[in-house]
């Protein structure tokens, strides 16, 4: 009996070890699949031609729900495996919000790293040089995918560039971007100004980069332009330039019509045929180089310029001389029927 007692705990004594192996083994391969699965869905690539999936990460949302809203999209497998290897292996940076347009079957390391880094969709506003401020509204506006709306900022407060912003984003915090940018330039080139310059401020600066712009298409011609209304408003005449004559009829936009005589003769505290020195504020969003022309004006006495039939002007030091010049642009105009 002892003997059997002996064979009966021996035979337990050799099969625990076994099931403990065996138990041991399978858990060890599952770890291993497990390993290699998530280490092919953190590394891999999408096929060529896949899907895009857009996706909305809320402001504020944690991994945790990010991930839930990535595999309710489709864009993952398991929330709850993409969770822990973003809290395992990836670093401390926090994601950002905003819509994303991922890939179906985008590896999941390269998710999180987009969503850490904010490589979210965007689109893409272009606000020219010289557009006045009642169109950069209707612009802004007119871009979908943004939230709000807002009203024509003031006048010369916008710095033309093409900007970015997110899809969802607030059209106000994009603006207030743009506003940003143009004081940033402001001062930047205000500091570099050079001795010879008509303007007192900044806020002058703005008012006569503004009919700069507006006075050429030529980039060539605005630190000659710039030199020579800074000649005149030096030697206390009037400006005389037309677009100041336009500004308060349309603000800003095109007149297309000749201008009235009536309008000539407006005292609205624009126009510069019958008001000394500068306007009362800016005609439109003037650009970089612009600014730039109006601060460090081309030295030359040229005071009096007209069109010349090419896109740019003919430059004229004495009033003779200028009206030499109009009479050879009348003459044009009629050899062209205009």
């Amino acid at each position: 009996m002892a003997n059997g007692g002996k064979t009966a705990g021996g035979k337990q004594l050799a099969g625990q070890p076994r099931w403990i192996v065996w138990g041991a083994a399978l858990s060890l391969l599952a770890l291993l699949t497990m390993s290699v699965w998530t280490a092919t869905m953190w590394r891999r690539a999408p096929m060529p031609g896949a899907q895009r999936i857009e996706v909305t990460i809320p402001q504020g949302a944690s991994i945790g729900q990010a991930a839930d809203i990535l595999e309710k999209a489709g864009v993952i497998e398991s929330s709850e495996a993409f969770e822990l290897l973003a809290r395992t292996i990836g670093d401390k940076r926090d994601i950002q919000y905003g819509t994303y347009g991922f890939f179906e079957g985008e590896g999941w390391g390269s998710i999180l790293e987009r969503m850490k880094r904010g490589d979210t969709l965007i689109v893409r506003i272009p606000i020219p040089e010289g557009m006045p401020s009642i169109q950069v509204a209707e612009r802004l506006n007119g871009v979908g995918r943004l939230e709000g709306r807002v009203e024509a900022p003031a006048e010369g407060t916008v710095l033309p560039a093409t900007y970015e912003a997110k899809i969802g984003e607030k059209r106000a915090d994009v603006l207030k971007r743009m506003q940003a940018a143009m004081t940033k330039e402001l001062d930047g080139l205000w500091e570099r100004r050079s001795e010879n310059i008509a303007v007192k401020s900044r806020d002058e600066a703005v008012i006569l980069a503004a009919i700069v712009e507006k006075e050429t298409g030529d980039p060539s011609e605005r630190r000659r332009i710039a030199g020579l209304y800074t000649n005149r408003l030096k030697a206390g005449m009037r400006l005389q330039a037309d677009p100041t004559v336009i500004y308060p009829v349309t603000k800003g936009k095109p007149l297309r019509r000749g201008i009235r005589q009536s309008e000539l003769r407006a005292d609205n505290g624009y126009n510069t045929y019958v008001r000394d020195g500068l306007p009362q504020g800016p005609i439109t969003n003037p650009g970089r180089e612009s600014l730039a022309a109006v601060l460090d004006p081309e030295v030359h006495d040229y005071l009096y310029m007209v069109a010349d039939g090419t896109g740019g002007h003919a430059f004229a030091r004495t009033y003779e001389e200028h009206q030499e010049n109009v009479r050879k642009w009348r003459a044009y105009r009629r050899e062209k029927g205009i």
